[in-house]
């Protein structure tokens, strides 16, 4: 779905309201007021596991705007895997037929660009997105879903207590 397209005023967002991302995303394609951006964009696309037509339609410009701008950004593989995990969630809407294609090429594209930034990536909240993309998007949504729900303290004190049963 083009930027310029009326239909954005009525998706609805994480909150179940019309949400428009449009102006969050145009300032993270221009880098200015990214951190405002980012806030309002993870507010409006998701909301105590809620997403919809509005999150949808974010993924394909989340995906290229990170392209585009060549620096990998824990945000985007964080919100997106966030979004593709609370799909799947059966109090959600599903996927309208739209821009299924979109979406689902982001995805594969994001897969892609993870795979290869996760060879040079040091900081391990990127670290952790990427690897949850990737997990959810090699079909692992469990694997995918503990990487991006847990911390590293959280993940070790399950395999701790997993062991205890």
């Amino acid at each position: 779905m083009d930027l310029d397209d009326p239909q954005w005023p009525h998706l609805l967002g994480g909150h179940r309201v019309p949400y428009d991302p449009r102006k969050a995303l145009l300032a993270l394609e221009h880098g200015s007021r990214t951190d405002a951006a980012w806030k309002e964009l993870w507010t409006g696309l998701y909301h105590q596991g809620g997403v919809a037509e509005a999150s949808y339609a974010a993924v394909p410009h989340l995906v290229r705007i990170h392209t585009s701008r060549g620096v990998a950004d824990w945000n985007t593989y964080a919100l997106v895997a966030t979004i593709e995990d609370a799909r799947h969630d059966g109090r959600n809407p599903e996927l309208p037929s739209s821009p299924r294609d979109a979406y689902e090429d982001a995805w594969r594209q994001l897969v892609g660009l993870g795979l290869h930034e996760l060879g040079v990536a040091d900081d391990p909240t990127l670290v952790t997105s990427i690897i949850s993309v990737i997990a959810i998007g090699k079909g692992q949504r469990t694997l995918g879903r503990l990487a991006i729900a847990f911390t590293e303290d959280e993940r070790k004190e399950m395999i701790e207590n997993a062991g205890r049963s």
